[in-house]
């Protein structure tokens, strides 16, 4: 990591230093994103087609308890194949995403095995997020800010320097996004586990010492 120590005069010394935090944390947010993809040639049947699969899978999630469900995603593509040089019309595509949320995320895998059995053909992803990630970035963000004193003080003392240990300027520097951790779900019963996320945080700091 990089440090300096630079000054004017031998009686106003600066150090600049860098400090890193990092939390691990249990997600307690489930997003799961799925829904229905229907082709064919008629647009308005594949509609009314696509739609009636699409409220049979809320009406299923919501009879379930599921209250937070959105729809993130409605395209029609028209669709065409390529054949000796020829553009050969195949129909059209409709594609409907819902997205659907739960505190209880070990409820994800009845989810997607609900949508699944009322018709959904498409599984994008699982995510786990956590509902506070800035609860959580804040505690990573104090302890860059405490690393980044535990070096200035070391750094002083190794030097026979007085210490300031109260930074004159800290600017944050970057976090690191709260990844969402992917699942690919296969088959229906399959356990999915969340596991742990990381939140990180920089920052960089000076400090006076004489």
């Amino acid at each position: 990591m990089a440090q300096s120590l630079t000054g004017n005069n031998y009686s106003n010394h600066t150090m600049t230093l860098n400090g890193q935090g990092q939390v691990t944390a249990t997600p307690d947010l489930a997003v799961i994103r799925l829904g229905v993809q229907t082709s064919g040639y008629d647009l308005t049947q594949i509609q009314s087609e696509n739609a009636q699969i699409i409220q049979r899978i809320i009406q299923s999630l919501s009879q379930a308890g599921i209250a937070d469900i959105k729809t993130i995603q409605y395209k029609i593509d028209k669709l065409y194949e390529y054949k000796d040089g020829n553009r050969i019309d195949k129909g059209y595509s409709v594609r409907n995403i819902l997205e659907i949320r739960t505190n209880d995320i070990y409820q994800a895998g009845d989810i997607i095995d609900t949508a699944v059995n009322m018709g959904s053909n498409v599984v994008e992803s699982i995510s786990f997020e956590l509902s506070e990630p800035e609860l959580y970035y804040q505690y990573a963000l104090n302890m860059a800010v405490e690393n980044a004193i535990q070096k200035a003080k070391s750094i002083s003392t190794n030097l026979h320097q007085k210490l300031n240990p109260i930074p004159i300027r800290i600017i944050e520097s970057g976090s690191s996004p709260i990844p969402m951790q992917q699942f690919q779900r296969e088959a229906a019963a399959t356990p999915i586990v969340p596991g742990q996320l990381k939140i990180e945080a920089s920052i960089s700091a000076d400090f006076l010492y004489a």
